[in-house]
C-alpha cells in the first residue's frame, strides 16, 4: 500500500468517524433507561413506548411528514419542467433571467426567504382573501419555492449529460415530442428524479427556519416542536424521534439506490 493510499483510508476512515460517531451515540442513548441523557442508566426500550403516547409528537411528525411528501412531488414536477426548459430548449429570450430566478432560493438565506413568503402571503390574504391564514398550504408552497429550485439543478445536470442521439433517433422513427419526454427522456433521468425528490422530501422534513415564518397555531412542524423541547432541555424522547427518522430516511435512501442501480443495469 502506498503512502498516499494510506493517507486517504485514514482520512476518509476519520471523516466517516467525524459524521457518524454522533449518530451512533444518539441512537445508543436512545435505549437509556436514565431520564438524564448524558448519565448511562442500562438498556431500556421505555423512551420509545412514551414516544408513541406523547400525541403533541405524533401530530407534529404528520404534519411534517405530510408537508415533506406533497412538497417533494411538487418540486419534482416543476423542477424537471424547469430543468428540461433550461436544458433543451436552447437560447431564449429571458433564459438568463429565469435561470436567475430558479437558482435564487439556492443562495438566499432562510431568513429572508421565509420573512419575504410570509409577506407576501400576508399581502395576498389582504387583497384576495387567500390564504386564509397560515397553515399547512402555506408551509407547502414555502417549501416547494426553494426545494424545486435544488431539483431543477440536478435533473439540469443530469440532462446536460444525457446523449442527445438516442432523443434523435427515437425522432428519426417517428417519436412525437410527448411521446419522445415519457417514453425515451424521462426514463434516463429517472435516477436524478428520484435523487431530486428524496433531497426536497429530507430538506422540507428538515426546516425550522421558513416553517417558522409561514406556519400558523395548530400546524407546527417536527423540527419546531423538538427544537421547543430542547430550549427547556434534551428529553430522551428526543433521541428515540431522532433514531426512528434516521431509520425512515436510510430505509428511504438504501430503497432509492436500489431503484436507481436497478434502473441502470436494465439501460
Amino acid at each position: 500500500m502506498t503512502r498516499n493510499s494510506k493517507f486517504l483510508s485514514i482520512s476518509s476512515l476519520l471523516g466517516f468517524i467525524f459524521l457518524y460517531a454522533p449518530i451512533l451515540s444518539l441512537i445508543i442513548y436512545s435505549f437509556n433507561k436514565s431520564k438524564l441523557v448524558t448519565v448511562w442508566g442500562g438498556w431500556s426500550v421505555k423512551w420509545y413506548v412514551e414516544l408513541f403516547s406523547n400525541q403533541q409528537i405524533i401530530d407534529a411528525a404528520l404534519v411534517s411528514l405530510n408537508v415533506a411528501f406533497i412538497t417533494a412531488t411538487l418540486s419534482v414536477i416543476l423542477g424537471v419542467l424547469a430543468g428540461y426548459v433550461l436544458s433543451r430548449m436552447g437560447k431564449f429570450p429571458g433564459k438568463l433571467i429565469v435561470s436567475g430566478w430558479i437558482s435564487a432560493p439556492l443562495i438566499m438565506p432562510e431568513v429572508i426567504t421565509g420573512l419575504s413568503l410570509l409577506l407576501l402571503f400576508v399581502s395576498l390574504e389582504n387583497l384576495i382573501g387567500w390564504p386564509a391564514g397560515r397553515g399547512t398550504t402555506t408551509i407547502i408552497i414555502a417549501h416547494t419555492t426553494f426545494c424545486m429550485a435544488y431539483v431543477a439543478v440536478i435533473v439540469q445536470s443530469r440532462l446536460s449529460q444525457m446523449d442527445d442521439s438516442l432523443e434523435e433517433a427515437a425522432m428519426d422513427l417517428g417519436a412525437k415530442p410527448h411521446s419522445l419526454f415519457f417514453l425515451v427522456t424521462l426514463p434516463i433521468i429517472s435516477p436524478a428524479i428520484i435523487s431530486g425528490w428524496l433531497l426536497a422530501f429530507t430538506m422540507s422534513l428538515d426546516d425550522l427556519v421558513i416553517a417558522s415564518f409561514v406556519s400558523g397555531p395548530g400546524n407546527s412542524t417536527l423540527p419546531m416542536v423538538i427544537f421547543s423541547k430542547i430550549r427547556l432541555g434534551v428529553s430522551p424522547e428526543v433521541n428515540a424521534l431522532a433514531t426512528i427518522m434516521i431509520l425512515i430516511v436510510a430505509i428511504g435512501v438504501v430503497a432509492a439506490m436500489w431503484q436507481m442501480r436497478k434502473k441502470e443495469n436494465t439501460l
